[in-house]
């Protein structure tokens, strides 16, 4: 008799506590179910590189550390990267891929944190790119005010990190950040 009472009250306060977190990622749904996930892909292109990382998150330009619900790119998951020479795809695994054209990219560089994940100094690959829609005079939600984005992509073989990374700069030579594709001497 004397466990059963706090047994109750530590059940009834977990059980509020996922409560809470599913309508909190809900209403995250509702507020980034506009943004666009990508954009459509082309119907021939020259893969340049591709390589199997993992995929962190995505989040609004400069706000590493709120993730954004957007379609197929809302959950970490491992992920095939792929540079083509029309852009760049994301290919998370179970979810749809997500492509993205040169014209949107807008930084390549390297980070240090994301949402839920902490690494090593510049262990992380980080790909700016502006959203496909523009917010429409209709839309005034949260979500409309975003219109670029960053993901974030841990790749743990150097030699990938560095492949990547130099197809990265072709296509996008004038990306800021540091120049990724050598490796510092630690």
């Amino acid at each position: 008799m004397d466990r059963v009472l706090p047994t109750v009250i530590v059940v009834v306060v977990l059980v509020g506590v996922l409560l809470l977190m599913l309508r909190s990622w809900r209403r995250r749904s509702r507020r980034d179910a506009a943004l666009a996930s990508g954009y459509p892909a082309p119907d021939t292109s020259t893969q340049l590189e591709s390589v199997e990382s993992f995929y962190v998150a995505t989040t609004p330009r400069d706000a590493p550390l709120e993730r954004l619900a957007i379609r197929s790119l809302a959950f970490r998951a491992r992920a095939t990267l792929s540079v083509t020479d029309a852009g760049v795809v994301i290919d998370p695994n179970g979810e749809t891929p997500v492509f993205i054209p040169v014209s949107a990219l807008e930084r390549v560089t390297e980070a240090t944190w994301a949402i839920d994940r902490a690494v090593e100094t510049g262990g992380l690959l980080l790909i700016g790119w502006r959203l496909n829609t523009a917010p429409t005079a209709s839309d005034v939600s949260p979500a409309s005010v975003i219109d670029s984005v960053d993901s974030y992509f841990r790749i743990t073989d150097p030699a990938d990190r560095t492949r990547i990374v130099a197809a990265l700069r072709t296509l996008v030579p004038e990306a800021t950040g540091p120049d990724l594709s050598t490796e510092s001497e630690a």
